[in-house]
């Protein structure tokens, strides 16, 4: 018989595997009926709560992340450094935004010295390169929050962009805001299609036919935000509420409005997304929909570690974790 895995027990308790994986790992914000669930399902299965590998090859966990500026990535490294230790590994982070950075040469450097499981968040890798790192490097190998279409071979975990998309913009829609701008990112990343889709998906759900005029994308840095942002704010029917896809990308856009001496919430309504740091900073505070980056983090480093001690028996595991709107002082209702 196969050994019982993590999703063996979810569905077992009745449920996520994200909830399973924090009631093993000593987490919070878990009540006790659902903790009695989890552990009781535990027993009667008989899964072993994981170890780290009795003997891994160097102790090791390599992050490779697309820069390590933003406040989203400082949230989402410190996530997985807790979880490797929590694992029994040391945290290797390399970002390949560097002017220097070569694919090739990373995974030569990792090869020499050795490394345990890789975690991939790589916003604009292709397909060609993802299956390069996992061919000469042959350890597990996670991708979070991937781009374009999924590999069902390997295991990813993201977030419910969808559901995101639709939260924020319903928000909107019931303050009354019916012209509501929407800056993406990169128009080949599946969390900005799915943000999008999310976005008119709530329109239909309201009557309300969305503004094609109104729809822009962009990088998800700040310069997005600001330069479309003006776009949109000088339109001649400009939006009164705008969607933007990151926060910083809402960060931009509240640079574009100051510029114009538009006032948030007053005269535009803005809500963004990630819930980075950033959000408490910004002058509203900023509503945004929040993914949960340490938890994706934790996840993507636990499936290293089960497939490690499965011997690849999670290789092609597919975890979403929900996302949540957090209300604040950037969204009002319409004005007028």
């Amino acid at each position: 018989m196969p050994r019982p895995t993590l999703s063996d027990v979810a569905a077992a308790a009745g449920v996520s595997v994200p909830t399973v994986s924090k009631v093993l790992s000593g987490k919070k914000h878990v009540s006790a009926a659902t903790r009695g669930k989890v552990l009781e399902a535990v027993r009667a299965s008989g899964y072993e709560a994981l170890r780290p590998p009795s003997a891994p090859q160097v102790g090791l966990v390599d992050l490779l992340i697309d820069g390590l500026g933003s406040p989203w990535a400082e949230v989402l490294v410190k996530g997985a450094e807790q979880a490797a230790a929590r694992w029994g590994f040391s945290l290797v982070v390399t970002s390949s935004a560097r002017s220097d950075f070569d694919l090739r040469r990373w995974i030569g450097m990792v090869r020499k010295r050795g490394t345990d499981g890789i975690v991939l968040v790589l916003s604009r890798a292709n397909q060609e390169e993802i299956a390069a790192v996992e061919e000469l490097l042959r350890v597990p190998l996670v991708l979070l929050d991937p781009v374009g279409k999924r590999d069902p071979r390997l295991s990813t975990v993201g977030a419910t962009n969808w559901s995101g998309g639709v939260m924020a913009t319903t928000h909107l829609l019931e303050l009354g805001h019916e012209r509501i701008g929407f800056i993406g990112g990169p128009l080949d990343t599946q969390c900005t299609l799915d943000r999008y889709e999310g976005y008119l998906a709530a329109h239909r759900t309201f009557g309300v036919e969305p503004s094609a005029d109104l729809t822009r994308f962009a990088d998800f840095q700040v310069s997005g935000g600001k330069t479309f942002g003006a776009e949109l704010l000088d339109h001649p029917d400009r939006p009164t509420a705008i969607f933007a896809g990151s926060d910083l990308q809402a960060a931009g856009v509240y640079q574009a409005a100051a510029e114009r001496g538009i006032r948030i919430p007053d005269e535009v309504s803005v809500v963004g997304f990630d819930d980075s740091p950033l959000c408490e900073m910004l002058s509203p505070p900023l509503t945004t929909v929040r993914q949960p980056l340490d938890d994706m983090a934790n996840e993507a480093v636990r499936l290293i570690t089960e497939e490690l001690a499965h011997r690849k028996g999670s290789a092609g595991t597919r975890i979403e974790l929900a996302t949540s709107l957090i209300v604040r002082g950037s969204a009002t209702r319409r004005p007028g």
